[in-house]
């Protein structure tokens, strides 16, 4: 007895001390305010005049006093990788307190081609941007007290087609004489009707102007300043200036196609079909005993939901049923491949995308995702995987970009999510969430897998969609995720070893070589920050 009693002072002493060393090498969680105080030779005025759009240097005589609290939030804004340092390596202990590391990505490439490819990288990111912005993206300030009317945004035209200019005028400005120029780029302007006393020239070019000693006769003829689009483009921005003597403006007029929507014919029931709404999407391989649990399961609770299957097994079996779709694909090509063909051939508004060692219990209410993206702006809503020991995930992660510059972007993720949704008490806003999720079938289309990530991908597809994807995360739908522990006594398939060489390569394959090598070229980041 008294032994017993030593035994357990003495493992209460050891929890104690672990703790306590525990508590004191742990640093208190807190933004730093980084960039504005670790620059070197930059004081933090000059650091914060950087920031400031279009300065006025007729005020650079007058002092300015930096509010910390304030800027060193703007100083988060700059791409700095910096992991969290310290602590104890206890088991569990990133799980249970999680630290922050860095990661350079162009260790994805051998220094003698590093600089090679950071050249290409450079000559697309120029590329990139030149498809990507318009003038639409431009910063444009009004300035104070223009006497000049005029549209700040909105103003979009379909490409080669006319529009009326809305808002054209010029206020209290007593003149003798008033004149109005306008001038267009990607266009010509005209007139829709004509005023009288008004005089035009230049009418059916991009240079316009129009003159009048009334000033109310000019602003009734500015109310009949058309548009019309020559430059063909499916979507850019024309920058119209507009100005009299003294005072000019400029805004933009967005030039574009109309959306094409992508609707879907759900019947005419009230309450919400499943079977009509959703398609369920996996990928397997080599695992087929666990996809046919996977497959009873769903049946158990939707036996009339189609289910997609991507294989890419050595020796595919079939797999044949009722709302069953089996696609075979060469042998171990890949995870994001599979993800690829299995959304291609979904039809519904929906698709639900599963793990092929998913199992559905009454938890499992899809009804409840479907309620949630009906109801919201959302595109992407992810569930919980519960685990064999009871253990439940979301694996929310919140996903931002901070701009550097040559050397490229800096990509931070972090376990959290934004908010939580109003109405929905067990859902939140976040960016990245765990492979048990329902999405809108279009979204997802559109953003698709790289099919490069072949082994170890999950995360990527969603800073692909960072940007584009409104993304949700709720709790209480919840699929359970078939037992990993392997009993000693039970021996390991054939399959089983395959699938784990496939599943699990090490952290210098080049499975992760290629991962971080399109981060770095791909996405132009030049580090990873996470925990």
């Amino acid at each position: 007895m008294r032994s017993l009693r030593k035994t357990v002072l003495l493992a209460i002493l050891v929890s104690v001390v672990l703790v306590l060393a525990l508590l004191h090498s742990w640093p208190t969680r807190a933004y730093p305010a980084v960039d504005v105080w670790q620059r070197p030779g930059l004081t933090a005025e000059r650091h914060l005049e950087e920031r400031l759009p279009e300065l006025d240097h007729r005020l650079d005589h007058i002092p300015f006093h930096v509010k910390d609290s304030v800027a060193s939030l703007l100083a988060r804004n700059g791409c700095v990788c910096e992991g969290e340092s310290g602590g104890v390596n206890l088991p569990f202990a990133q799980l249970l307190f999680p630290r922050v590391s860095a990661h350079p990505l162009h260790t994805a490439f051998e220094a003698s081609e590093l600089e090679e490819m950071k050249r290409r990288r450079a000559k697309e990111y120029k590329s990139f941007q030149k498809r990507s912005q318009t003038t639409a993206d431009v910063l444009i300030i009004a300035e104070a007290n223009n006497p000049l009317q005029y549209p700040t945004q909105g103003v979009e035209v379909r490409p080669l087609k006319t529009i009326i200019i809305p808002g054209l005028a010029l206020h209290d400005l007593p003149r003798d004489h008033y004149s109005i120029n306008i001038t267009a780029t990607l266009g010509t302007l005209n007139i829709a009707a004509e005023v009288d006393g008004v005089k035009i020239k230049g009418d059916g070019e991009m240079h316009m102007t129009l003159s009048s000693v009334v000033l109310q006769n000019l602003n009734r003829q500015l109310q009949f300043v058309t548009y019309t689009n020559t430059l063909f483009h499916p979507s850019t921005a024309d920058t119209v200036q507009f100005d009299t003597e003294g005072h000019q403006a400029v805004f933009t007029i967005k030039i574009r196609h109309g959306v094409t929507p992508k609707l879907y014919n759900t019947g005419s029931k009230g309450e919400y079909n499943v079977s009509a709404l959703v398609t369920i999407a996996t990928k397997t391989f080599l695992r087929y005993n666990k996809l046919q649990d996977l497959i009873n399961s769903v049946r158990k609770y939707y036996p009339t939901v189609t289910i997609v299957i991507a294989d890419d097994s050595e020796n595919p079996q079939t797999i044949s049923g009722p709302y069953i779709e089996h696609y075979i694909m060469p042998f171990g090509k890949g995870w994001f491949a599979g993800r690829n063909l299995a959304v291609s051939q979904v039809t519904t508004k929906y698709i639900l995308w599963v793990d092929d060692d998913f199992i559905f219990t009454a938890n499992t209410k899809l009804e409840k995702l479907v309620d949630v993206l009906e109801r919201t702006t959302l595109d992407l809503v992810g569930g919980a995987v519960r685990e064999a020991t009871g253990y439940t995930a979301t694996y929310r992660q919140t996903i931002s970009i901070e701009p550097g510059e040559e050397d490229g972007d800096c990509l931070h993720m972090r376990r959290g999510f934004h908010h939580v949704i109003q109405g929905f008490p067990n859902c939140v806003v976040t960016d990245g969430v765990i492979n048990f999720f329902l999405a809108r079938t279009d979204k997802v289309q559109q953003v698709g897998f790289d099919p490069r990530l072949a082994r170890v991908a999950h995360l990527e597809f969603f800073i692909d969609g960072l940007g584009s994807l409104h993304v949700g995360s709720c709790d209480d739908v919840i699929v359970n995720h078939a037992t990993k522990i392997k009993l000693p006594w039970v021996s390991q398939s054939e399959s089983d070893k395959t699938y784990a060489k496939f599943r699990y390569p090490p952290a210098s394959s080049d499975a992760t070589h290629t991962k971080n090598g399109l981060l770095f070229f791909k996405n132009r980041f030049q580090c990873l920050t996470h925990n």
